[in-house]
């Protein structure tokens, strides 16, 4: 069994989305980051961190491959033409959506008030515009690599998600067909009721 540490209202939700998907026997703990639970798992105090048997994994998307791998569900496989695609939309996720949230995130709340610089959020909302309108030309429907759903569909809707939250501007509505019946599926919804 699976044993998760994290939040919902963080990357940690990636993790519960990814397992109810697969249908894995697991165990949440709803903890934040930085707490001294945390902190004995993973030494940067950040979340989700997993156990599996001994070991440790932190970093929700190194979680989803493990466990898209392990499980041999909504990933390509390993050294396929298709692998290398999904590998590149969830890069460019990463690099180029999830980071500006973070970004943003961290100088509204994350960061100590007297490190926080303002200014940066505006060039950031606007660096995800374009990244919306590039997500937007990735989508091959209904999911981002056609007709089966993989990891990067899980990082895609999830940071859709967060930007609205964070009031980011969400002005596709191609973005939000995509997302609105991937967010209705019942795992999507179990994850969602853990938080």
């Amino acid at each position: 069994m699976y044993e998760l540490h994290g939040s919902p209202r963080s990357r940690a939700f990636r993790a519960l989305w990814m397992m109810e998907e697969l249908g894995v026997p697991y165990e949440h703990h709803n903890t934040g980051p930085r707490t001294p639970e945390i902190l004995a798992l993973n030494p940067l105090g950040k979340v989700p961190a997993m156990k599996v048997g001994d070991d440790v994994l932190t970093d929700s998307t190194a979680i989803l491959t493990y466990l898209a791998d392990k499980h041999g569900a909504l990933t390509y496989p390993a050294g396929t033409i298709e692998r290398a695609k999904q590998d590149a939309h969830t890069n460019f996720l990463l690099d180029e959506v999830d980071s500006l949230l973070w970004i943003v995130s961290r100088h509204t709340f994350g960061l100590p008030e007297e490190l926080r610089v303002p200014e940066i959020k505006a060039s950031a909302r606007e660096e995800f515009h374009i990244s919306a309108e590039r997500l937007a030309n990735r989508i091959e429907g209904p999911f981002l690599m056609g007709k089966k759903m993989t990891i990067p569909d899980i990082i895609a809707v999830h940071c859709l998600g967060w930007a609205l939250v964070a009031k980011f501007p969400m002005e596709r509505q191609d973005l939000k067909d995509y997302s609105k019946p991937i967010r209705a599926r019942d795992a999507y919804k179990r994850a969602q009721a853990l938080g």
